[in-house]
Parts: C-alpha cells; structure tokens; sequence
C-alpha cells in the first residue's frame, strides 16, 4: 500500500476540484478506499497563506479556514514537520529543488516514506534521480 504526500499544487487542485492526471486519480482514490491517510504537509499551509496574500489564489474562505477545511476531508492528515525534517531539509542528498518549502516536504516524504504527487518538474526530476516516489498530478 503506498502513502501519499500532496504538494502544495496538489492540495489546491485537489480541494477546489480540478482534474489531475488518469493516474493519480486512481491512485489517489485507491489510498482512500484502502483507509490510508493523504498527508499534507504544514508547510503548504505557509505557501497557501502567501499565495492569498499575493493575490495569485483566489480562495473561497480565509487561508485558515480553507486549510482547516482541506484537513477535515475524510481521509486527509497534518503530515508532522518535525525538527529532523526541518535539518534534513537543508541537507537532502543529490541536487534538490532551492525552493525552502519542496525541501521541506520531499524531507517529509523522505522521513515518513511517502510519495509525494505533485505536477512540480523539480520535485519529478529529484524523484526520476531516485532520491524520493513521486507520482505525477
């Protein structure tokens, strides 16, 4: 049974309905009906909050209170971003992405052994280098 972690493009997608690919559809689908948790990590709840701030997401509630709603979805965790995490994220094996927040939660990823599903290229590229799963949205 595979675990799952969102990155912050897939938990958008995912809470506001859009279609991600064929694939992670069903495997996303498949997680929920075997009662596996989807993780989210903290970090994207960071990310979304700057994304409203900046004006390039629009949101039907506050930050807090999407993100709230994201986390009460059967099925869906707060993934822990634990301080091992957060040091391990500044020192990722091989050439991981600059962007502070993917390191945080490919070391998410890393440390709890999910996969992580995202359309990021960066992150599918550190995946295709083997450092991390990840499954293309």
């Amino acid at each position: 049974m595979t675990a799952f972690l969102l990155d912050t493009c897939a938990v958008i997608w995912t809470a506001q309905g859009d279609t991600l690919d064929a694939r992670a559809q069903t495997a996303l689908a498949g997680a929920y009906s075997d009662g596996s948790t989807i993780w989210v990590s903290p970090i994207s709840a960071w990310e979304i909050g700057l994304l409203a701030a900046r004006g390039r997401i629009g949101l039907s509630l506050r930050p807090k209170a999407w993100f709230d709603a994201v986390l009460a979805q059967p099925g869906v965790g707060l993934a822990l971003m634990s301080p091992e995490v957060l040091i391990d994220s500044s020192s990722l094996p091989g050439t991981p992405p600059n962007d502070p927040a993917d390191r945080i939660i490919l070391a998410t990823a890393r440390e709890l052994g999910l996969t992580v599903v995202t359309r990021d290229a960066r992150i599918l590229d550190y995946a295709d280098a083997g450092h991390v799963r990840a499954l293309p949205c």
